[in-house]
């Protein structure tokens, strides 16, 4: 069962981090992202963090779930939902125990702007 938006919605009200966090479509599912970073997935109208100690401290009891099949373990947070502040406490602490994004080496962004340019014209005829 695909995640709906409604729930997405719900997920980024909730935590209360404004354009910090933003979602992202991924194969029928939805990637959150806090200040770049993948944090979590919204999988099956179910919030999945990616586990680390920092996070684990955190919970209470700790739940843990693949958030899709063949996937390793990642911790279920649905329970934090309710609790607003738990939610953005979770976030930003997983945010910092992750490396920060790399960042796209000047050939390779070269080459995607390139190739996005090709795409964008038309072919001759």
């Amino acid at each position: 069962m695909a995640t709906d938006q409604h729930f997405v919605d719900y997920v980024l009200e909730q935590a209360g981090l404004g354009d910090a966090l933003a979602s992202r479509r991924m194969f029928g599912e939805f990637g959150l992202y806090l200040d770049g970073v993948f944090v979590a997935v919204a999988a099956d109208n179910m919030l999945f963090l990616k586990p680390t100690g920092a996070a684990r401290e955190l919970l209470a009891t700790v739940l843990e779930a693949p958030p899709y099949p063949g996937a390793r373990p990642w911790f279920v947070v649905d329970d934090a939902l309710d609790d607003p502040e738990l939610l953005r406490r979770l976030l930003r602490t997983t945010v910092a125990a992750l490396p920060p994004p790399r960042a796209k080496s000047a050939s390779r962004a070269a080459s995607a702007a390139g190739a996005s340019s090709r795409r964008a014209t038309r072919p001759r005829q």
